[in-house]
């Protein structure tokens, strides 16, 4: 693996103006502190569900948002049964709250789409002009968001990369699931695994951070009681990594990430276990059951090119140029804030459908399939590059007194 970068200070000077125009505000939370607060306003008018809470989850209480991010919610109904609720008894929930959002007109662009492995409904909400996602009884969702939560707290780069990373896939588009490429829950996959891999270890194997079942109906979400525990393994790993650091900087782990996935990218292999419409991408690090999360073949062919194409411009010389560098990593959106044309170094996909049997696999014995990251002896790492994050240390509040919405 290439240990050097060159142009260092270009690159830093970039990744420090795309976080600047990204990174959510105090006011962006706030937005989204209304937001939820507007949802417990409108399920009290569904009769079914005034006894349902609110709860966020997703990149908002990971703190992993960017300041464009959707918004997830999770409507958690009353069950005195302990079963875990119904797929129709989900679908007939979201359906009266659409027809309640359509009535009152709060929401835009409401969307309902029952057939999603998690149903779900989306729309715009008018007041605060953000993409919610509301569904029912996302306990898998809520738990994956608290563990990567304190993912986060271990080392400060992880989240500013995870940023960096979500906003380049949207800029070579290659961020959109429904497509048959990359959603943002993978791209943080990818994100820890090399944090895993690093020299010394960044993150340590997850089976040392991550306690909890994700199957529904297991015993509940005792939240308190998971963030203790989660609470003290950050704390257990901090302590027996002291003076053993890696102290890399942004620029280099991120140089790093995408040399490392265009190598193991570049191999295509068939296999028996692979089917006609998608590929084996990455294992869910966090979910026990042995269901893996993929791509469609022309996806993954995009994900490859777009890897490939990140790791020759930054290594190459000939591209030491601001207005190369920036429409590569960001969108053209981000990039006319910064004072780049919108046009220059962005790629379109093709139209992504499946035609082939494909499985990514490693230049090694190890198959890209399996990154379980289980690597003895992880180190955690000091924050270096990055800006301080001044909200790290916040308690996240509720969005007005008497708020029945929980964390």
């Amino acid at each position: 693996m290439v240990e050097y970068v060159r142009n260092y200070h270009l690159l830093d000077k970039c990744m420090e103006d795309i976080l600047f125009v990204i990174k959510p505000t105090e006011e962006d939370k706030k937005i989204r502190l209304g937001a939820i607060q507007e949802v417990v306003n409108f399920i009290c008018l569904v009769g079914a569900l005034r006894d349902a809470a609110v709860k966020p989850f997703g990149s908002f209480v990971s703190k992993l948002y960017a300041k464009s991010g959707d918004l997830d919610v999770s409507v958690e109904l009353r069950n005195d049964s302990g079963f875990p609720t119904s797929r129709r008894r989900k679908i007939k929930a979201l359906e009266e709250l659409e027809e309640v959002l359509k009535y009152t007109g709060v929401a835009r662009d409401v969307n309902f789409i029952p057939t999603a492995r998690v149903p779900v409904l989306k729309y715009v909400s008018n007041r605060f002009g953000i993409s919610c996602d509301i569904s029912i009884d996302n306990y898998s969702g809520r738990i994956k968001s608290k563990v990567l939560y304190w993912i986060s707290t271990m080392d400060e780069r992880f989240g500013d990369m995870v940023l960096l990373v979500k906003e380049w896939a949207k800029a070579q588009n290659i961020n959109d699931p429904k497509n048959g490429t990359l959603s943002s829950y993978t791209l943080c996959l990818l994100v820890i695994s090399h944090f895993q891999y690093c020299k010394p270890a960044i993150l340590p194997p997850m089976k040392e951070i991550f306690y909890a079942s994700l199957e529904e109906g297991s015993g509940g979400f005792n939240e308190n009681h998971l963030d203790q525990i989660w609470k003290e393994n950050v704390a257990k790993f901090r302590r027996r990594d002291i003076g053993r650091r890696n102290h890399s900087s942004l620029s280099h782990l991120l140089a790093t990430f995408f040399e490392k996935w265009s190598t193991r990218t570049g191999q295509l292999k068939r296999t028996q276990e692979m089917t006609k419409s998608s590929c084996r991408l990455v294992n869910d690090l966090f979910d026990r059951s042995d269901v893996d999360i993929t791509v469609n073949a022309p996806g993954l062919q995009c994900i490859a090119s777009a890897f490939e194409r990140a790791k020759d411009t930054i290594y190459s010389c000939k591209h030491a140029d601001r207005n190369v560098l920036l429409p590569l990593l960001c969108t053209p959106e981000v990039g006319s804030k910064l004072g780049v044309r919108a046009t220059a170094g962005h790629h379109t996909n093709p139209a992504m459908s499946s035609q082939q049997h494909i499985h990514m696999g490693s230049t090694g014995s190890r198959p890209i399939g399996r990154l379980q990251g289980y690597i003895s002896g992880a180190q955690a790492s000091a924050p270096h590059w990055s800006q301080q994050r001044t909200d790290q240390q916040n308690s996240w509040s509720q969005a007005s007194s008497g708020s029945t919405w929980q964390w």
